[in-house]
């Protein structure tokens, strides 16, 4: 594949360096350009634009595609001025459709929250099925990184990926759907439109849906004919499934749906039953995703990667029993806390700590519905935790589960856990 014209990299991250490392191997003459809105830019041979520079630039047709990274929303005026300009805006995903994508098996899977669980799930019952799978996306390697490596590629999509995705899959799973990301999609209904680009197509290939998403009528309209819905397996292979999820590091009932969701691809996609029973005992949790960590007598559980109220609702459920202290909040994106709110108490809430920004918010609807919990506020994750650490005798499990985004604070979510068990091992130990 060649670029006869300059190439602008819209973003400096992992995805960017994925990019710019294929087209130097695809297109080696190709001069490259980069722009980013914040931070630092560590991309090798090329050239720095600064965003405010980018009309002219694209006036004066100085390079003929813009890769654009997917944390960059497509709805930014710069991309459709391009767009009329004629340069062509594309993505690391599209490039490897355009590159990679025939003669390979492409089971992609999407979903608010559960997807990348779903992706790792599925990857491993087809590997452990002697199958020759890759995984990519947002878990495993970026798309143009894997390449043509193998023949089936599972691909974990997030809706700036799905927004603009230029080619079908095979088989596509929907975990489930509710609104997120409001703020990069501009509307709610951008959002839903977006993430179910990945299904609502021409072509007739099989999906799978979690089981709040069989239950929704914008995902039931996505699919269009409801022949393409897979269907539930065989009563003992789901008995089995449920078996083996019950002795695995799966906790929850969203967990054991994804691994139920990851079952139905897996068999469309040519697995054995002991391929998919193996896969579900060889699962280990993702990092930041209901991860454990016992500290003296309490247990901490990092669910960092937690960016919406449902996610908070599936790890509170996950603990039954248990007397929580939850910590939440973060960056706002207008999402509604009020049924979180009145959930807490009977999900073993005891103490409730909220962070800037939303924390105000569900910290306002809790008083209103469940005013037997405690609730403090704190300006910083590092006040949340010592506040708590003068409370140990309320609880006997701390979750960082936060409902939204830790942009304010933090520069991803990965961060924001790192910290958080840093401190539960500082103060608690």
């Amino acid at each position: 594949m060649r670029f006869d014209a300059p190439v602008l990299l819209y973003g400096a991250g992992r995805e960017a360096r994925s990019t710019r490392a294929f087209l130097k191997a695809q297109s080696p003459q190709t001069k490259v350009f980069v722009t980013v809105d914040s931070g630092d830019i560590d991309i090798d041979d090329a050239q720095t634009i600064a965003p405010a520079d980018l009309p002219q630039a694209i006036a004066e047709h100085r390079f003929g595609t813009i890769v654009k990274s997917p944390g960059v929303s497509r709805y930014r005026p710069v991309f459709a001025m391009a767009r009329e300009a004629g340069i062509a805006v594309t993505s690391n995903l599209n490039l490897w459709g355009h590159t990679f994508r025939q003669g390979r098996k492409v089971i992609a899977i999407s979903g608010t929250k559960g997807k990348s669980t779903t992706a790792t799930l599925l990857h491993l019952m087809l590997t452990h099925s002697g199958l020759d799978a890759g995984l990519a996306g947002n878990v495993g390697l970026a798309p143009l990184d894997i390449a043509d490596k193998h023949p089936i590629v599972v691909f974990e999509l997030s809706s700036y990926q799905t927004a603009d995705m230029a080619f079908s899959p095979d088989i596509a799973g929907i975990t489930n759907l509710y609104p997120e990301h409001v703020d990069w999609h501009r509307t709610v209904e951008h959002y839903y439109a977006d993430k179910l680009n990945l299904i609502d197509r021409d072509v007739d290939f099989p999906v799978a849906l979690g089981e709040s998403a069989r239950e929704n009528p914008l995902v039931l309209e996505a699919v269009r004919n409801k022949a393409r819905i897979l269907p539930h397996p065989a009563p003992f292979i789901a008995d089995r499934i449920t078996s083996v999820v019950g002795k695995s590091r799966l906790k929850g009932e969203h967990n054991l749906d994804n691994a139920r969701l990851a079952a139905r691809m897996a068999l469309a996609a040519g697995a054995s039953i002991d391929g998919i029973i193996k896969g579900i005992a060889a699962f280990q949790p993702l990092p930041h995703r209901l991860e454990e960590h016992q500290i003296g007598d309490v247990l901490f559980i990092d669910d960092s990667i937690s960016t919406t109220p449902e996610a908070t609702k599936a790890a509170l459920a996950a603990y039954p029993g248990r007397r929580i202290a939850l910590i939440a909040g973060g960056h706002e994106r207008n999402q509604d806390y009020t049924e979180l709110a009145s959930l807490l108490a009977e999900r073993g809430v005891v103490t409730l700590v909220c962070l800037p920004v939303t924390g105000d918010r569900l910290a306002t609807a809790t008083f209103a519905a469940a005013p037997q919990v405690e609730v403090l506020e704190a300006g910083t994750l590092e006040l949340a935790m010592r506040a708590l650490a003068t409370r140990k005798s309320r609880f006997d499990t701390i979750l960082l589960s936060p409902g939204a985004p830790s942009y304010n604070q933090f520069k991803n979510f990965e961060e924001r856990g790192k910290a958080f068990i840093a401190l539960a091992e500082q103060l608690f130990e």
